[in-house]
Order: structure tokens, then sequence, then C-alpha cells
């Protein structure tokens, strides 16, 4: 029952337009954003386009801290598409260090390969090419429109999501994703300034990130919490909603295609015996070395197991 309302509130919720509430809610995150946002580096005003995607795909599934660093590195390295696409994929690879799902290092190489060959090196601003690009999904495309040229369009990732399921509907966890339902709603409370809506997409999402976290809210803190539809609400807890479990890392597939690929960064050819040392047991060991063939990020030849020249 509470999530058939939950569902009904969210279709009336985006028929309706935002409410004075919301309206202050939004202009609150916008002017605490300027005020206090973190200072990572592909914040700076004159970083390009291209740095803002290199942000966006390595931030997917890598804490900011972690991917700073990198970002860096890669920028002094590789400062646009086209020196990116001039490398070799086992550099990129390599490059990519210990960040995880490395896939998105080889993603990443095929679109500089793509902005480079259809697009002359500069990285499109239309977000259904942006979304054409390999690796390159809805949320990353529509932030990299709205981060690196400005445009008023909804992005919504998981933060987001998080934020305007309490803040807006009043439900203390969201809903599964759906993708179309999720930007009409972020669309709702997105202000008709492109200026200003930049600002509200980038502050709803840290909010999400350095507030309005999933475990444990800073409610106490928040900027916006006199006009949170949750706190207003006494912060009620969803019924019958479940969280499924991350899997444990230690004695996972994951972890096996990881201690894989790092002896191949660091050899230029892995025999099948160092792969068994490093991965004695065999199920996970063939599982983990198939699926590195697969993504491409392994390739099996006379010599040993290699990176992608």
């Amino acid at each position: 029952m509470t999530k058939t309302l939950t569902f009904t509130r969210v279709k009336t919720r985006m028929t309706t337009r935002n409410s004075e509430r919301e309206r202050a809610l939004v202009t609150t995150v916008a002017r605490w954003f300027r005020r206090t946002a973190r200072p990572l580096p592909w914040r700076d005003s004159e970083t390009s386009a291209w740095g803002i995607v290199l942000s966006e795909v390595m931030a997917q599934q890598t804490p900011v801290a972690r991917v700073a660093p990198i970002w860096l590195e890669w920028m002094d390295r590789w400062p646009t598409a086209t020196d990116l696409a001039n490398a070799s994929p086992a550099d990129v690879v390599r490059a990519w260090g210990r960040m995880g799902y490395p896939r998105r290092a080889l993603n990443l190489h095929a679109a500089a390969v793509r902005i480079r060959d259809e697009y002359g090196g500069e990285v499109p601003a239309d977000v259904d090419a942006l979304e054409s690009l390999p690796g390159i999904g809805s949320y990353t495309a529509r932030a990299v429109a709205a981060f690196a040229f400005g445009q008023r369009v909804p992005v919504v990732d998981t933060n987001i999501r998080r934020v305007l399921a309490r803040a807006v509907l009043g439900i203390a966890v969201p809903e599964p994703p759906r993708v179309k339902a999720d930007i009409d709603l972020m669309e709702s409370v997105l202000p008709t300034s492109a200026k200003e809506s930049v600002a509200v997409n980038a502050g709803i999402m840290e909010l999400g990130a350095v507030v309005c976290t999933a475990r444990s809210p800073l409610c106490g803190d928040c900027p916006v919490a006199e006009h949170c539809a949750w706190a207003l609400a006494g912060f009620p807890a969803n019924a019958g909603r479940t969280r499924t479990p991350q899997k444990k890392y230690e004695g996972s597939i994951r972890q096996a295609r990881g201690a894989i690929l790092a002896l191949a960064r660091n050899n230029p050819h892995v025999t099948a015996s160092d792969i068994a040392t490093a991965v004695p047991d065999q199920p996970r060991r063939d599982l983990a070395l198939e699926g590195l063939l697969s993504d491409g990020l392994l390739v099996d030849s006379a010599q040993g197991f290699s990176l992608p020249t």
C-alpha cells in the first residue's frame, strides 16, 4: 500500500508546478552550494569539457577523494580527447590504477577516439550525441551538458534521487530508479534560468554527498531542513522498502579480476601459472579471467596474457 501511494504521489507531483516550498528549497540549495562547495579540481572555471567528461566517468563508482589525484594525472598527461585517443589502450588501463571497474578506462579511450574522429576533437554539447559515446549513459551525458556547457537539463544520480525523495516527496529512501520519472521530477524543480539550474543540479548532488547521506544524514546541519518534506513530516520510515546488500569484495570475482589486472599492469606478459598463484581458487580464477578477456581488458597470445595494445 505504501509503495502504491508513493507512486501515485510521484505521478501527481509531476503534473503540477513546483510549490513555494520547493522553490525556496532549490534557491537555498544553490546559495548554499556557491558558498560551501568542496574545492574539487574539476570545479575550476577553466576546466574543459573533456575534463568534465573525465571527472564524471571516473567518479561514477569511485569516491571523489580517490578520483582527484588520478584526474589531475590524466589531465596533465592527456589534456584533450585527442591526446587520450592517440594513447594505447594498455597505457590507459595502467594509468587507471586501482580505481575499480577498469572497463571505464577502455570506454573513455573509445569515447575519445569517437570524439577525435567524428567531432574534430571537441566534446559534443548535445545530450543525445554525448549519450551515443561509449560508456556515456543518461546521467553522464546530462551532467556534461549542464556542468561543461551550462545547459538547463535535469541531472539525476544516486545522491540527487535521495535528496529529491526526502526533500520533495517526503520519503526516507527513494524507490527503485525509473529514468524518465526521475528526470521528470528533477525537471519539475529546476529554475527556468540555465545558470541557476546548473547551480541547483550541482547543489542537490553536493547536498546528497555530504549532508543528506544514505545512512547517517546530518539533518541538524542541513541548509534546507525547514523546506524538507521528510523533516516536516517527522522523518517517517519507508514501509516495506528493502535495500539489497552489497556483495562482499573479499573473495569476490571483482577481487580476482583486480588481482589479475594488477599482474598485467606490472608485466608485459602474464602466464597462466602466474595467475594461478595470484588467484588459487580455480572457479573464481576462471570466471575472472573469462570476464577480463570478454571485456577486452586482457588479450591472450602465445606469450601469455597482456593488456590490450
